[in-house]
């Protein structure tokens, strides 16, 4: 048995009106407390520091599967000026190796990474656990995959670095992406195309890029406080 229930939104709370149940409290969703209490908490990563460089247009793309793998890539590939950082969701022997056989521009595994060889790839692959939420710090753009079949992973801890968030098209179950869009921090692509349109105007348009970053952080932002609300209202 319960005493009282906290709830995400408005719709949750009327919904459980319907079914008599009028003790409850709207305080969001402390899945934003988490992002920043994570961004907080980040590791500072130098081989990926010194990989960045000078600030040069680079793409973190996490918790990508193949289908994601395709579109980013093969703009990768043909695209000389951007460097790419890819953490995906799979990182057994075989995944890798696929990753790899798409590649056509120098890369490194972050396990193999030192301060020599970072600095003569272009694509810094992550096959290790745990440092995702903290490469995203290192983006310009971000990419979360898993939109081209089992659906998004977390668009939040991207957007917490004042980054876009890109992903792919089975995101209409995420309230966090589908707010995203809304504010124009979150983008949805739908095919190579559209994918390399957006990117295009990402590397061309830098008020575009950092309005959409700034967007992306401050929807993050202004949605904190859901467990300050869920324990002022707890008697400890």
């Amino acid at each position: 048995d319960f005493d009282h229930l906290f709830v995400q939104n408005e719709a949750s709370k009327r919904y459980l009106s319907k079914i008599g149940i009028c003790r409850v409290t709207v305080v969001g969703d402390t899945r934003f407390d988490r992002v920043l209490q994570i961004r907080e908490e980040a590791k500072d990563l130098p081989l990926v520091k010194m990989f960045k460089g000078d600030n040069a247009f680079t793409f973190v793309a996490g918790s990508s599967w193949g289908p994601d793998e395709d579109l980013f890539l093969e703009y990768f590939n043909t695209h000389p000026e951007m460097k790419l950082i890819i953490a995906p969701h799979v990182i057994d022997e075989n995944h890798l190796v696929e990753i790899i056989s798409k590649l056509k521009r120098p890369y490194v595994r972050y396990t193999r990474a030192d301060e020599k060889n970072v600095l003569k790839v272009d694509c810094l692959i992550i096959d290790c656990f745990g440092l995702l939420s903290s490469i995203y710090h290192y983006g310009t753009v971000s990419y979360v995959g898993g939109g081209f079949g089992v659906g998004i992973h977390n668009v939040l801890e991207a957007a917490v670095w004042d980054i876009p968030v890109v992903f792919g098209p089975n995101n209409k179950h995420f309230q966090e992406a589908q707010g995203l869009m809304l504010v124009q921090g979150g983008f949805e692509i739908k095919d190579y195309q559209s994918f390399r349109d957006l990117m295009m105007r990402f590397e061309t348009d830098a008020s575009f890029l950092q309005n959409a970053g700034e967007n992306a952080g401050a929807f993050v932002k202004s949605r904190a406080g859901a467990t300050a609300k869920v324990m002022e209202n707890v008697s400890l």
